[in-house]
């Protein structure tokens, strides 16, 4: 069993480790810092997210609004968003030769539309600053010692005067935290779609539409709504919204089993204000069939579904539609039901509710209120976030901050 001594040692070799170790070489070139991996490759994560081109963050730059994006979390980032978050990312990958671009919803990636460019300047940087990289490290234990902390992995021992974990959503980390005093809140999926089975909304898969989606089952707190497009796929609801609501409900619904109730609001109107649209449209349209006769903004395809739905006959005349007809319409598009039997994980962005308990990091350096010496970040931690960038910008921030707290103290 080989033996080595650093002054810090990473576990994990993602976007929060690299990050974390990058910026502590930049304040102390003379420390001796390695990144343990337990796989044969580093950045996996980085590598597919946002479907190959890397979300980096989200163009939210004032802290507290950026903080409303995290279910498990929001009242802890706050501290941490003020001294680092959304526009010093930007600005720290820029410098660095990497600059990014803002898309219309938000999400931020690098004008190349590669997670390459993010990778090939993390591990740029990390051979700059002699930042050893070793794959194929599993940890299996970790003792804090008079001179730090003794890691064990099954083919090394590594003795280190600080630790820093960011294994992401790792059982046997959690496990690991568990026995040396830490509370771990029980992971649970985050991020998933929803599965349906109605053979004519399947039918439209490939259609998106801006809707309000809102969970009906009382135990699942039926206040709970998200906005967003949602996507209709070949197995249910996906887009956006679906999965924003699947985040902000991850432990209610996994505790139903993934069994529950939504209704979907297709556009954002009163039901009066659609009640007297559509008795407009019934004069100034009077002897047009209802499926030319559509002025909301939603796609054809779904208006003609939605009539169905309504009992109205595509075909029809607008002249003959009774108020009572228009006002079945107008609670179909406001209030569209349906029953979803199970989920499908959004394997692009997968994310774990779940992790070490909040209470037991202190925001301020992210260091182990249980363990001196040790610091938490990522997802390793009970914090998680919307799709959109968010997760990456929790592990930048949380891998400087660390960063800047061993560099002025260690």
């Amino acid at each position: 069993m080989e033996n080595f001594t650093y002054d810090v040692v990473i576990v994990g070799g993602g976007a929060a480790g690299f990050f974390t170790a990058i910026n502590l070489a930049e304040a102390r070139p003379e420390l001796k810092i390695v990144i343990l991996e337990k796989s044969k490759a580093v950045l996996q994560k980085v590598r597919i997210s946002g479907g190959g081109r890397c979300n980096v963050t989200h163009a939210e730059f004032d802290p507290r609004t950026l903080t409303t994006y995290y279910p498990r979390g929001e009242k802890e980032l706050l501290g941490p968003f003020h001294k680092f978050m959304t526009g010093d990312t930007v600005a720290w990958f820029e410098e660095r030769g990497v600059p990014l671009k803002i898309e219309e919803d938000g999400r931020m990636f690098p004008v190349t539309d590669s997670s390459q460019s993010i990778i090939d300047c993390l591990e740029s940087e990390a051979n700059r600053f002699n930042i050893e990289v070793k794959l194929s490290q599993n940890v299996v234990d970790f003792e804090a010692v008079d001179t730090g902390f003794q890691v064990n992995t099954a083919t090394a021992d590594y003795t280190t005067k600080r630790l820093v974990i960011t294994a992401g959503s790792s059982k046997k980390i959690w496990q690991l935290l568990a026995k040396k005093g830490h509370s771990i809140v029980s992971p649970v999926p985050s991020l998933f779609t929803f599965n349906i089975n109605e053979p004519e909304l399947l039918a439209l898969q490939g259609l998106s539409q801006l809707a309000d989606v809102q969970l009906l089952d009382e135990n699942l707190k039926p206040w709970l709504s998200q906005s967003g497009p949602v996507l209709v796929t070949h197995w249910g609801l996906s887009g956006p919204g679906i999965l924003k609501l699947s985040a902000v409900a991850a432990r209610e619904l996994s505790a139903c089993e993934y069994k529950f109730s939504i209704k979907v609001r297709w556009v954002d109107m009163h039901p009066e204000q659609l009640q007297e649209a559509f008795k407009k449209l019934r004069l100034d349209r009077a002897k047009q069939q209802l499926s030319n006769g559509n002025t909301l903004e939603m796609p054809k395809r779904l208006w003609n579904y939605l009539l169905e739905r309504s009992g109205l006959d595509p075909k029809g005349l607008w002249s003959d539609q009774s108020n009572k007809k228009l006002e079945e319409l107008s609670n179909t598009i406001l209030g569209d039901t349906y029953t979803v039997n199970g989920k499908s994980t959004y394997k692009d962005e997968f994310v774990t509710a779940g992790g070490v308990a909040l209470h037991e990091v202190n925001f301020k350096s992210f260091e182990s209120r249980v363990i001196s010496g040790l610091h938490l970040a990522g997802e390793v931690i009970d914090v998680d976030a919307l799709t959109g960038g968010f997760n990456f910008q929790n592990a930048w921030t949380g891998g400087y901050l660390i960063a800047q707290g061993i560099a002025t103290s260690l």
